[in-house]
């Protein structure tokens, strides 16, 4: 059984998935390889993890939140879960390259399969793939699209270079922008 959730976000509409026990998505709308809520999956905010997923997401956007804690239970392959998990040890507010990411997994060659593997992360910003950028420095591919990457890595160097900050309100300041 596929429960889910749509909640508001400072970034637009947020899914969240689950199985009644763990979360098992995170996805932005729109989102390159998110799903389309199927006829069976069941509307209930109050399932499993949702409720305190939505209540740490909050925390987080308000800049009061810098490290989740909740079941988590992404779908992938055995790689695409080891890189999902050295995904969850990137420090809040930090970045780094994905041949550093691959070089944290083991094979220095492998940057282009983490790359794919970051890709398809079914659990955004909680998992944060955003974390990783091109080994230019620059930004590259995000699910939930670039202007939505580039605003959650400026959100989070805000927070820690301010404290406190709320993404909505750097939003409507003109801070950062999106669409």
């Amino acid at each position: 059984m596929i429960y889910y959730s749509i909640i508001p976000s400072p970034i637009d509409p947020l899914l969240l998935t689950s199985d009644g026990t763990a979360l098992t998505g995170l996805y932005m709308t729109p989102h390159q390889y998110g799903p389309s809520v199927g006829g069976d999956w069941v509307q209930d905010e109050r399932v499993g993890p949702l409720p305190e997923t939505a209540r740490q997401l909050q925390a987080y956007f308000a800049g009061q939140l810098t490290q989740f804690d909740l079941p988590l239970q992404p779908q992938g392959t055995p790689f695409q879960q080891r890189v999902w998990a050295e995904l969850e040890r990137i420090p809040f507010g930090v970045t780094i390259s994905y041949g550093e990411l691959a070089r944290r997994l083991g094979d220095v060659n492998a940057s282009r399969a983490v790359g794919l593997a970051n890709g398809r992360n079914p659990i955004s910003i909680i998992v944060p793939c955003h974390r990783v950028i091109g080994a230019n420095g620059k930004l590259t591919g995000y699910g939930g699209g670039l202007p939505r990457k580039q605003a959650l890595l400026a959100f989070e160097a805000n927070v820690l270079a301010n404290g406190a900050v709320n993404l909505a309100e750097m939003r409507g300041e003109g801070q950062i922008g999106l669409l």
